[in-house]
């Protein structure tokens, strides 16, 4: 079969159907407001985790020495007051009371900072989003089939590496830290216990700062992988768009003839105007303006139509049938068709060149009676 030549090199394949279901391209905003409703959102758990425990750890650093004097001051109280007191039910409930209210000042504040972090760090990537669709029981969740998918899928070998790495580091930072502290292991034997606990205290705030920062920086590149898998499963095919396309706008066959026959009805009101009209003002060929004009309404000439080329034949023909005065003014018809539109007043720049057509339609009607 012979090709048809194409001229003016145009891709057919824009105006065809494309139903193949190939994802090429980006998501649109309504696809991707869709997911956020359905709780679809991309995330880094592990930059949460990394996040907080970075956070954790400065709050445990700067908040320590409160909690060791706060340990210090109860264990001096009942080692050295408490222990005249008769022990009874009562006492073991106040006492119950005292520990509790010593746990609540020494964790209060790393909890109030972790949770804090933890709110802000989930507010940044995703937002404010509440979705009860993800609890809805789905069937493909059981799918022994679906199952195999996810657990030999590319997220499931990345969660793998990041687990790997994850262990590998952590062993790796506890190993060098305690190596490069290990020559005051033996001396703990000499030191009092709150020294001891502050040398602890120390290698381990150290320990989990470094695992933090190496976490963060693993949470990072996460970040950036389920932005990457978020936007991949997101895209859509040129004919997912074309559906959208018609269910938010309407189908664009239907829209054009909607248009169409809106431009009609305009078209008879506007010709059903021009046998009440006074004149047509004409380019002679190519513009048509009619004007109406009622003393005792109207303050100016109002213009009630206005035609182009064959618009402005088909005015001209109705002007004749119903013996409609017609005025050839090329510039004035130029004018009163660029600055004005279908129901305006002429403007009061144009008064002394619209009276004198008038004049000259009114004296022709005298002089026909």
């Amino acid at each position: 079969m012979p090709l048809v030549p194409n001229p003016l090199n145009i891709d057919l394949q824009l105006f065809a159907d494309d139903d193949t279901g190939e994802k090429t391209e980006k998501a649109t905003p309504r696809r991707r407001e869709e997911a956020r409703k359905k709780g679809n959102v991309f995330k880094s758990t592990d930059l949460n985790s990394a996040v907080i425990v970075l956070a954790g750890s400065l709050a445990i650093y700067f908040t320590f020495p409160n909690m060791l004097e706060s340990i210090k001051e109860f264990t001096s109280l009942y080692i050295l007051d408490r222990t005249l007191t008769d022990f009874s039910n009562d006492y073991i409930i106040y006492m119950l009371i005292e520990v509790c209210i010593v746990l609540a000042k020494v964790l209060f504040p790393v909890f109030l900072v972790t949770f804090v972090v933890a709110l802000m760090i989930g507010y940044l990537q995703v937002g404010f989003i509440f979705s009860g669709e993800v609890l809805t029981p789905q069937l493909s969740r059981i799918n022994p089939i679906e199952g195999f998918k996810r657990i030999f899928s590319k997220r499931a070998l990345m969660e793998l590496i990041k687990s790997l790495l994850k262990v590998i580091v952590t062993g790796y930072i506890v190993y060098s830290v305690m190596r490069k502290h290990f020559y005051i292991f033996p001396r703990f034997i000499d030191m009092e216990l709150v020294a001891t606990i502050k040398i602890m205290s120390s290698i381990v705030l150290e320990m989990a700062l470094k695992v933090g920062i190496v976490f963060i920086i693993i949470g990072i590149i996460d970040y950036i992988f389920q932005w990457y898998e978020y936007e991949k499963s997101l895209k859509m095919s040129k004919y997912d768009i074309k559906q959208e396309y018609k269910q938010v706008e309407g189908d664009p066959l239907v829209k054009s003839r909607q248009r169409r026959i809106q431009r009609e009805v305009a078209m008879q009101r506007m010709m059903a105007e021009v046998p009440k009209a006074d004149v047509v003002i004409t380019n002679p060929t190519h513009f048509a303006v009619v004007l109406k004009y009622e003393a005792a309404e109207m303050q100016a000439p109002v213009l009630v139509a206005k035609g182009q080329d064959f618009m402005a034949l088909k005015i001209k023909e109705v002007a004749s049938r119903h013996k409609v005065i017609i005025v050839e003014n090329p510039l004035l018809a130029r004018t009163l068709y660029y600055s004005l539109e279908i129901g305006d007043a002429v403007p009061e720049e144009l008064y002394q060149a619209v009276a004198e057509v008038l004049a000259f339609v009114y004296k022709q009607k005298k002089v026909a009676l």
